[in-house]
């Protein structure tokens, strides 16, 4: 098989390196990719955001699959594009991302369908937006409704904030990703993120984990797209998966099909445990990042052909085998991220972190300069690392990243803090 994959950060090249592992596959492209993917297939100079160079480039290259990792290409329509070509492509379509692009979309989907989340209103207009936010009760929950890189939500503890938000948000602080918000009650509970893969009609399902958003340790700090993350999760116990496919993820895949756009990919469910039961916070139209980095370190089998049987339409008969061991991730991120940060200083030291047992470093933000490797992003290195249990996964991490030498990064301490607090 030829595969294509689309993107350039952490999970693209954790994917890179589960898809390298394929018997199936003789050729990995990778547009654009990263000096990590590297390792593992050709990379190739086009954007992710240009649909038209890589559907001219999967035809060309009589590409068999196309694995779409970032969520840009699949709003822009790359799916749509590549089914004119024949091409099978492991993704929705436009109309179906707009689960992810669209977060009044899907909040206007689960109230249709009955799918358990928080209470919300959505606004245009901030006079609106503020009367609404005068009944409910701190903290609120401030979103934009677009595409934000993961930095458009904020939770703010005084009225004050929240109108701020308000008013940043509907002011053009995102663009037009802010030009609609959706304003939520605060769910109490512990979060936790579920991945299915589906066909539009059926779902493999794949396991739990848990990630850290906040900056900083202790859960403190502006929201980033994921400072650190582990499975198993302790708080996904089997009765809280049951419920999850139960009353999130099947309905949701009906409910898709009913509208006429089948979603086809994989299904990242952000959920809040709550005393209720699980409530969707929110859906992602691919793998979560920095999710996905640990569930390849967990996956067994070749991810492959659920794929490609996922993209042709028919997963029949398909499932997952994961490893026993638990995985944890930790970000290496540039000093000043999710803020203004500086790119271009150089990292030091990956092989010895990576001779650490259970250790595998991915690549999120980095470039290549003849023989070294500098830093070009926010979100730099996940490093991740397998264990007999989580406290050795975590520990392994950590002593992998300080091995590293970058003096322009930061990360946090205290990844996993509630996984270990539980075996205390």
């Amino acid at each position: 098989m030829k595969i294509l994959l689309i993107g350039a950060g952490g999970r693209e090249h954790a994917l890179a390196w589960k898809i390298d592992q394929s018997p199936l596959v003789d050729t990995l492209y990778c547009a654009p990719g990263n000096p990590g993917m590297a390792a593992h297939g050709t990379c190739v100079d086009i954007k992710d955001s240009d649909v038209e160079a890589l559907a001219t480039f999967a035809k060309e290259k009589t590409v068999d699959l196309v694995v779409v990792g970032p969520e840009a290409p699949l709003a822009a329509g790359i799916a749509d594009r590549l089914a004119r070509d024949g091409i099978p492509c492991f993704g929705p379509s436009r109309k179906a991302a707009q689960i992810e692009t669209s977060k009044a979309y899907l909040k206007d989907l689960c109230a249709e369908f009955e799918i358990p989340t928080a209470h919300y209103g959505t606004f245009t207009q901030a006079d609106a937006a503020k009367k609404f936010l005068a009944r409910m009760t701190a903290p609120y929950v401030i979103k934009a409704s677009g595409l934000a890189a993961g930095k458009g939500v904020v939770i703010a503890e005084t009225i004050e904030e929240a109108h701020d938000a308000i008013d940043a948000m509907l002011g053009g602080q995102f663009g037009s990703a802010s030009s609609q918000i959706v304003i939520e009650e605060f769910m109490k509970g512990e979060e936790a993120s579920f991945f299915v893969i589906t066909d539009g009609t059926r779902a493999v399902k794949m396991i739990g984990s848990q990630d850290h958003k906040r900056a900083f340790d202790g859960d403190t700090g502006p929201n980033t797209g994921g400072m650190g993350a582990y499975s198993p999760a302790p708080v996904f116990t089997p009765e809280v998966e049951q419920l999850t496919m139960e009353r999130i993820i099947e309905p949701t895949i009906k409910a898709m099909r009913a509208r006429g756009t089948p979603y086809v990919g994989v299904l990242y469910a952000g959920l809040m445990v709550t005393e209720d039961g699980p409530k969707l916070i929110e859906y992602n139209a691919r793998f979560g990042d920095p999710e996905c980095q640990i569930m390849m370190r967990r996956m067994q089998s070749d991810i492959v052909p659920v794929l490609l049987a996922a993209a042709r339409g028919d997963l029949s008969g398909k499932s997952f085998s994961w490893s026993e061991e638990a995985a944890a991730l930790v970000v290496y991120a540039a000093k000043g991220y999710p803020g203004a940060y500086e790119k271009g200083s150089e990292i030091r030291n990956i092989g010895a972190a990576e001779a650490i047992p259970g250790v595998e470093v991915f690549h999120a933000g980095t470039k290549a300069k003849g023989v070294h490797l500098l830093s070009n992003g926010g979100r730099v290195l996940n490093i991740t690392a397998t264990g007999k249990d989580g406290r050795e996964a975590v520990e392994r991490a950590y002593e992998a990243i300080r091995l590293i030498d970058w003096p322009d990064g930061y990360f946090r301490t205290d990844i996993g803090w509630r996984m270990l607090a539980r075996d205390a």
